[in-house]
């Protein structure tokens, strides 16, 4: 495996659980945009779309000098 700089194995291992409730319609919804787009690891798609949107949020959010 490739090390990079200031990152070590440890702090990257997903230790920590967390548990998501879907309603039918929203379940729908997932399973026809995996089928669709044939995403076969439905874990690491949604942990990918959460990261992304806090991302995105702390991007808006950041303070701006001008």
């Amino acid at each position: 495996m490739h090390k990079r700089r200031g990152f070590k194995v440890e702090n990257l291992k997903r230790i920590h659980r967390k548990e998501l409730v879907f309603n039918s319609l929203e379940l729908d919804a997932i399973n026809i945009y995996c089928k669709r787009y044939h995403i076969r690891n439905r874990s690491k798609f949604l942990r990918e779309t959460i990261i992304s949107k806090v991302l995105n949020k702390f991007e808006t959010d950041h303070p701006r000098l001008f």
